[in-house]
C-alpha cells in the first residue's frame, strides 16, 4: 500500500528535496539576466533611435529657403518659406506646403543671407 501512494509523490515533486541540495542563488543574482537583457535592449534598440530623433530635430530647425530637400513621400524640391510648423515647397511647376516633419534629407543648403549673417 505504501508503495502506491509514493510513486505520485516522486512524480509530481511532492517528495522533501534531497539533504545535500544547494541552497538558491540571492535574489540580486536572480535579477542579473533581467537586467542584462534591458541593458542590451536601450544600447541596441532605444539609444540609437533617441539619436536618430535629435538628428532629425536638428535639421528640421536647421531648414532655410532656398533649401533643396527631400520629403518622405518622395518629393523633391526647393523650399520657398518656412513657417512654425511648416514649409512651401516648389517641385517643377507646383507650390505645396507641407508639414517639416515629413523633410527626410537636405540634398543642397541655399546661400540665403540671413543664414550667412548669423
Amino acid at each position: 500500500m505504501s508503495v502506491i501512494f509514493s510513486v505520485p509523490c516522486v512524480v509530481f515533486g511532492l517528495a522533501p528535496p534531497p539533504a545535500g541540495e544547494p541552497e538558491p542563488a540571492p535574489w540580486y543574482l536572480q535579477l542579473a539576466p533581467f537586467v542584462l537583457l534591458m541593458v542590451v535592449f536601450y544600447v541596441l534598440l532605444i539609444r540609437p533611435q533617441q539619436v536618430k530623433a535629435k538628428q532629425h530635430a536638428k535639421l528640421i530647425s536647421s531648414l532655410r529657403p532656398k533649401d533643396k530637400v527631400v520629403t518622405s513621400s518622395g518629393i523633391v524640391g526647393e523650399i520657398v518659406t518656412v513657417k512654425e510648423r511648416t514649409i512651401t515647397v516648389r517641385s517643377g511647376d507646383t507650390k505645396l506646403e507641407l508639414l517639416k516633419s515629413a523633410v527626410v534629407e537636405v540634398t543642397e543648403r541655399g546661400s540665403d543671407q540671413n543664414a550667412s549673417k548669423d
